[in-house]
Parts: C-alpha cells; structure tokens; sequence
C-alpha cells in the first residue's frame, strides 16, 4: 500500500486543490499520512504568486530532497511537484530540478494524482531519472459538486470553489496565465455541495475563485435576456446563488471572499442586506486609490467609483466588516499617489487591511514597465501605510468593547466573529470552556490590537506567536 504525503502552500483555492488531490488518493486506496519522512511519496502543491512564494514552495523542494539525498528519507521515496509554480514554469523546472523530483503536474491533474503516482512506479528507471511532466498548456478543470475530496480545514468551517481562472487584465498578476479563463460551476452545482457539508456539521462556508463576483458573468444562458450586455446583469448569478445558499436549513454562515470591484452592483448589496446567513463581512481588494494607479494597473475602475462603492455598500449593509489590499510600490508610483492612498484610509476607515510590497513577477505588463520602485522606497511605504492603519484597527477593536457579538468557537479559548476570515484576520479570546465548532454570544470587554476578549474580568487570554498578516 502507498503512503503519500501532500504539503500544500499558499492560499485557500491551492488548499481545495490539495483537499481534491487527497480525495482521489483516498478513492484508490492509496494512505495519507502527515509525517513526510515516512511517507512513500511526497506531493508538494506549490505556489507562485509573488516571488517570497515561489522561494517558500522551492525551498520546500529542496530540502524534501537533501533529506532524501541524506538519508533522513529513502532514496527510493518519490517526489512530485503540482500546481501553481508547475503550471507556470513546466518547461524551466524540468530542467532546473531534474535530479531533485521525479513528476510535475499541472493544475489540470490534480485529479489524476493516483495513477500518475503508480505510473512512476511502472516506469522505474535507473538513479536520477528525468522527471515526467504531466502539465498542460493551458487549464480548463473546474471541480463539481461530488468531485472526492478530503477537507483538511477543521470540522466547522470550509472552503467552496465556485469558479476558477481570471478574466481581468491586471498589469501586476500572473494568475490568468497560470490558471486560465475565468469558467464558473453552476448554481446548483455550488448549492449541493454546500447543502452537504452544512449536513456534516460545517458552520461556515467560505465562498472562493478569483473573483467571486465574476461568477456565471461567463456563462452566456444566464442572462434573463441574452442580448443584453453583460454590464447591465453584473452579480446577477451570485445573488441567486447567495439566496439560495441562504434558504438552505441549518445555522451557518456564508462568508464572501475575493470580489473585484467592478462586478459590485445594487442588487448585490441588496441580496447580501436581505440574507441574515450571509456574513457582515466582505473582503474586496481595492490594489489603490490613485487614478494614476488604477489606470497602470488596469483595474478597470477609478478611485471616484471605489469611494461611491465602499459608500454604497456601507449604507446598504449596516454593520458590514469591509477587508481590503493595497500594493505599494507599483511602477511609477508617485509620493502623491502614496499621500492620496494613505488619505483615502484615514478616510473610510477599514475594518481589515493589508499592504503588499510589489512584486516584479516575470511574464507580467508591469514587469516590463518603466519607472520601477526601488526596494528601499517600498519597505517605507509599506511601513507608513501600515502604521496608519495599526491605528485604525485599534480604533475599530475598541468599538466593540461592551457589545455582544455571536462567535465561532475555533478551538479551547480562542473564536472567531463574523467580521474575522479564517486564518487572515484577528481572533476573540473567549473562556475556553465554550464548546468547540459551535456558535455562541459572547461581550467583548477588552481588546489588543487587532483581536478581542471576551474573558471573565482578570483572566488572561493564551497568547499565540503567529505572525499576521496587516489587518
């Protein structure tokens, strides 16, 4: 019996890639295990978003390797390397890593795991053999509702593809080249799945694709009327799939991750204001304020429409929690562009906010611009976008001080509240005689920076070293 072990970097929509990869191992009866030196063969799903990402999924690669090589490991354990950093640099790695892995797979056959593993096996060749390459050119593969899958997340909360791929043009991205056009489930597919884990106990599902709000906007049978344009039916297809998911029995919540400005309308702020399931919480990554920005980037707005947007969706959903990411740093960004950012913040006040440096990513529009920012410059925009908004978090925890709120139970002492993404945001210290992975209120009565307690008066919440990411 094969023993494989999967280790699976970067963000949500790679962990449901691993969690499918899981699946199908299960299903043909190989054994999962979580220590990789005991492992007969180690699955390292990469990723390859920015640069620190491709170093983290290549020194991963390495050193499962020099064990190997040092006998920490067997010499005759396998090693293969899947998803994003396969996909986006198939041709380079076959020859760079020749010695160190004996497959690459893309994003495309992830569902085909087990019998590329016992087609190694098959194919034994001699020391050091060139390592078989399984990845596509370009990806098509969307899950479905009774796709194997084996969740890794806890037994309370997870995660929904509901499409996959990228339509936009974004000057700074890679992702539409390395996971294609953007191709969306229906909504009966996303339903039934959903339906099924709220039958499993889950509590929350975490809706994700690269855009959420792009979904079934590709799809042309959805529209009411097909000749008319996209642009007047934007978020049509997510609002009815945000109310069906809402009619669906059962306590839970339903979070919205990953929405791209332009596909924002009325209608779905309307739907999420109307549907008590859905989360006060929306994460909307904004990349910046500037005009001059925006339009480098192509992000396909301008930064009047993003304040009347963050207007409209605060006045139509009360209490909603609005997290967002900037970039500083991008080719051509002036000090202005970096004082109208920091002034829009001061501004609106966001709930949750992260900063990322830019990443010069090769293959990309922005790679190849002029007037690229010096890696000084854009440590200290980082650092003075980030001051600014350690204040505002502060101001945004102490306004809960002496509210009730419902929470999460994630485990003993520590919960979640509706404004608070899994793994991203801040957590509330909570007595930990609370029941794990059930819903319950609690008043907040104190608070440290970005997480709140919740705590008898004098008791002390368990500190975790984790480092945050910028709220």
């Amino acid at each position: 019996m094969i023993k494989v072990s999967l280790i699976s970097l970067g963000c949500a929509k790679n962990l449901v890639d691993s969690e499918i990869m899981i699946g199908h191992l299960h299903q043909a009866g190989m054994v999962v295990i979580p220590e990789a030196e005991k492992a007969d063969v180690v699955i390292v799903n990469t990723c390859s978003f920015i640069d620190s990402s491709k170093e983290e999924s290549i020194g991963h690669i390495l050193e499962i390797h020099q064990n190997r090589g040092m006998r920490k490991r067997r010499k005759e354990q396998k090693l293969i390397v899947a998803g994003c950093m396969s996909q986006r640099f198939s041709k380079n790695l076959t020859g760079e890593l020749a010695h160190e892995v004996d497959a690459f797979i893309g994003l495309d056959q992830i569902t085909k795991i087990a019998p590329i593993i016992e087609g190694i096996y098959a194919k034994e060749r001699g020391a050091n053999p060139t390592p078989e390459n399984f990845v596509t050119p370009r990806s098509t593969y969307i899950p479905d509702y009774d796709t194997p899958r084996f969740r890794l997340t806890p037994k309370h909360f997870a995660y929904i593809k509901i499409a996959e791929g990228c339509n936009h043009p974004c000057t700074f991205c890679i992702i539409p080249q390395i996971r294609g056009r953007h191709r969306s489930r229906t909504v009966e597919s996303v339903v039934a799945e959903a339906r099924q884990l709220v039958k499993e106990g889950v509590k929350e599902i975490n809706l994700i694709s690269q855009d959420t709000t792009f979904f079934g906007m590709d799809t042309w049978e959805q529209r009411p009327n097909p000749r008319t344009p996209v642009d007047s039916t934007r978020g049509t297809a997510l609002t009815t799939l945000l109310r069906q998911l809402n009619a669906i029995e059962g306590e839970f919540w339903i979070r919205l991750l990953y929405t791209h400005p332009a596909h924002w309308s009325d209608e779905l702020i309307r739907t999420i204001a109307e549907c008590p399931k859905v989360a006060r919480y929306i994460d909307i990554p904004l990349q910046h304020i500037s005009d001059n920005m925006l339009g480098r980037m192509q992000r396909e707005t301008s930064g009047d429409y993003i304040r009347d947007l963050i207007r409209r969706i605060r006045a139509g959903i009360p209490g909603i929690a609005v997290r967002t990411t900037f970039i500083v740093g991008f080719p051509g960004e002036t000090e202005e562009d970096v004082d109208e950012l920091c002034a829009f913040i001061r501004e609106t006040k966001f709930e949750r906010l992260g900063v990322f440096r830019y990443s010069q990513e090769e293959g990309t529009r922005g790679a190849k611009m002029e007037d690229q920012i010096p890696a000084k410059v854009k440590e200290a925009r980082w650092h003075k976008v980030m001051a600014l908004q350690q204040d505002i978090a502060r101001e945004v925890s102490k306004s809960f001080v002496g509210r009730t709120i419902k929470v999460l139970v994630e485990e003993p002492g520590i919960a979640r509240g509706e404004a608070d993404a899994p793994d991203i945001d801040g957590r509330v210290y909570v007595p930990r005689e609370l029941p794990v992975s059930e819903f319950v209120d609690v008043k907040i009565n104190s608070f440290h920076d970005y997480d709140l307690l919740a705590l008898p008066t004098g008791s002390q919440p368990v500190v975790y070293k984790i480092a945050k990411q910028a709220q």
